[in-house]
């Protein structure tokens, strides 16, 4: 993706992994030199090409995680 900057600042957990070898994955990750966000998303096995995801602030993270815990 030209133009954009990441950086997997820690990883959580691998979700489940494709025949190709792609993993959806949660990580911490800071975008374009940003804070980091959790994410959740599709990568290559490289971790050079990447599917859309989903990020989320700390506080969106700490809301899911209660909401699973409780549930």
């Amino acid at each position: 993706m030209a133009g954009l900057k990441y950086e997997i600042v820690e990883h959580i957990a691998i979700l489940s992994e494709s025949a190709k070898g792609w993993k959806k994955e949660i990580n911490l990750v800071s975008w374009n030199d940003r804070e980091p966000k959790y994410d959740i998303r599709d990568w290559s096995p490289e971790h050079d090409k990447m599917g859309k995801g989903v990020t989320l602030s700390l506080e969106e993270w700490q809301t899911l995680k209660k909401y699973f815990l409780n549930n």
